[in-house]
């Protein structure tokens, strides 16, 4: 395991506070209440939906500047589900995520450009199946935060990219008989975040190796 990422430090490298993170705050993914979805077509005609059921992850959000906003996230890939166990299982397999190999996929923020009162644009590392590659991802959410009956403080938040699986090694298909391809090649990712924020410290946060 890889030590706590230094881009969640809120304090300077000799202990005292950062002065560019004073209004930061840190908040946790609620995996409960998050979901990571993703959309692609098949035989061309229809468009088949699934997700992972256990993500995890850390955002350091600064109201008063976007731009420096922070976010690190962890699916776990064997939790992949599009609703059909025969076509999970291959969808675990070495000819498409390879989960024995690699278990992780992981995305950390590299810049953040926000794009209106409510949406940042944000730019970072998404690895799956050990590749790295830069994507864009358009970020909703809303602007204030709420209490929720235990003391938590929550906020939400909707992002959507869309990635080409080859770039991934994601390489499987098969050719149909009067043209086209089993399996589109471009991947919609939609996905669905609810923040948490409780009154005591925040646990520390790990990205996996691989």
């Amino acid at each position: 395991m890889r030590t706590a990422s230094p881009l969640l430090s809120l304090v300077s490298p000799k202990g005292s506070p950062a002065a560019a993170t004073t209004t930061a705050t840190s908040w946790t993914v609620d995996p409960d209440h998050s979901h990571v979805g993703f959309k692609v077509r098949h035989m061309m005609v229809s468009t088949v939906s699934g997700g992972f059921r256990r993500v995890r992850g850390r955002v350091v959000l600064d109201d008063q500047h976007l731009e420096k906003t922070e976010v690190e996230a962890v699916v776990e890939a064997a939790s992949i589900d599009t609703n059909l166990t025969t076509r999970d299982e291959h969808l675990r397999s070495a000819e498409f995520l390879d989960v024995d190999q690699h278990p992780h996929l992981t995305f950390v923020s590299k810049r953040v450009e926000p794009a209106g009162a409510t949406q940042l644009m944000v730019l970072g590392d998404l690895r799956i199946r050990g590749i790295t590659k830069e994507v864009t991802f358009k970020v909703e959410w809303p602007e204030k935060e709420i209490k929720d009956p235990w003391g938590n403080l929550r906020r939400g938040a909707t992002a959507t990219a869309r990635i080409r699986r080859k770039d991934f090694g994601l390489t499987w298909s098969m050719a149909l008989e009067g043209g086209g391809v089993v399996l589109g090649g471009e991947v919609l990712i939609q996905i669905g975040l609810e923040l948490m924020r409780g009154p005591g410290p925040q646990a520390a946060f790990e990205l996996p190796a691989n």
